[in-house]
């Protein structure tokens, strides 16, 4: 009986429901997949499927593998410092689609700084953050005073980003190229280090400590949220408004800090990228980075909770690598994407799974409930 009892219980518990739901859209998502590959090409669809969850698993020996597992994690920081942007806004009740414009605005002030200025890889990392937050505090002065949607102007302000940082870093491009300067050959100064394990991943030089410090990241976002008294005041603010102004908190404040924090942590992702010499950036591209859209799936599929987030990072920058893999004459490498994508609007059915499963336990338990009192009229009538 006590068994049985604490195994309902688990059912009940919303982080075992939030992981049960999540990975009920994985599969389902997958699946559809699978079914878009079979329609372009049926012959190795499934071989293509399995390509993708694969990833780095499909090189033949231990090393590659591990070098190219590297690779991996040095995409899953930024990534979920973006996710982290996202699910930070989202409790207070926000948007923040801008944080793709603020996660560019990273990659600018973190570059002008490397190699312009030549400045500490920390001190390039600060500029990253305070970037991205004053540019998320634009989004968020909109919102508080004058009640402008901020995904009107989160988007509007994306792009205005993206050709900002083009012309800033124009001056420090190659001149065959429209890359910037190496940064290891032209500032090594401003180059995270890295995490110590390069003998583990193969001499991988990109794992870097940003890893770590996005991991570090997700945990004080946790605490923040539901152990500290502004973590609960923002909360507040996200669930109703005018009842928190009520309440004499100011939400106008926590409005402004909620997106000046989303922002910092989007800029601040986008130096743990570039300040690794992983990618160079290019002052030609006319489309704003995907990874700021792509921590809209993450932190949807971490089921918005900061820890859960971390799990989701991986595993959509692990399937959007495993893309890469895929037979470009044959399938585009965009069905990762297109994947990820669908995995995010089953999401939406979270909430719709959540309580059905609710109900189900609910109707459960009152069908034990009227069979135990039965049973004991039962027996009572027994010993009349």
């Amino acid at each position: 009986m006590e068994t049985e009892r604490r195994t309902k219980n688990i059912w009940k518990n919303s982080a075992v429901q939030s992981i049960l739901a999540a990975v009920v859209c994985i599969l389902l998502g997958l699946f559809v997949g699978y079914l878009v590959l079979l329609a372009i090409h049926p012959e190795n669809a499934w071989e293509s499927i399995v390509t993708i969850v694969k990833n780095f698993l499909n090189y033949p020996t231990r090393p590659a593998r591990l070098k190219y597992l590297g690779n991996t994690l040095v995409k899953t920081a930024p990534l979920l410092m973006c996710a982290l942007s996202i699910q930070f806004c989202y409790k207070v009740g926000l948007f923040n689609i801008g944080a793709a414009g603020q996660y560019v605005i990273g990659a600018g002030a973190s570059l002008a700084c490397a190699l312009y200025l030549h400045l500490p890889w920390w001190v390039c990392m600060l500029a990253a953050f305070f970037a991205g937050g004053l540019y998320g505090c634009i989004v968020g002065i909109l919102k508080a005073y004058r009640n402008v949607n901020e995904v009107i102007s989160g988007i509007m302000l994306n792009w205005i980003a993206l050709y900002a940082v083009n012309m800033w870093l124009t001056g420090v491009k190659e001149s065959t190229s429209p890359y910037t300067y190496n940064l290891s050959q032209n500032a090594p100064e401003s180059m995270i280090p890295d995490l110590g394990l390069s003998g583990l991943f193969a001499n991988n030089r990109y794992v870097t400590i940003s890893i770590l410090f996005a991991v570090i990241a997700a945990v004080i976002v946790w605490v923040i949220q539901n152990k500290t008294l502004l973590g609960y005041e923002l909360r507040a603010t996200g669930f109703n408004k005018d009842a928190a102004k009520y309440a004499g908190m100011k939400e106008n404040r926590n409005i402004i800090l909620s997106l000046a924090i989303g922002g910092a942590f989007a800029g601040i992702g986008a130096a743990f990228l570039y300040l690794s010499g992983y990618e160079q950036w290019s002052v030609t591209q006319s489309s704003v980075p995907s990874m700021g859209f792509n921590g809209i799936s993450a932190a949807f599929l971490g089921g918005l909770d900061p820890i859960g987030t971390i799990f989701a990072s991986y595993f959509i920058q692990h399937i959007t690598s495993g893309g890469s893999y895929l037979d470009k004459g044959v399938y585009p490498s965009q069905i990762s994407d297109l994947i990820s994508a669908i995995i995010i609007y089953l999401c939406g059915f979270v909430l719709f799974f959540k309580t059905f499963l609710n109900g189900r336990i609910a109707a459960r338990e009152e069908r034990a409930i009227e069979a135990a009192k039965a049973k004991k009229t039962e027996e009572g009538g027994e010993k009349t």
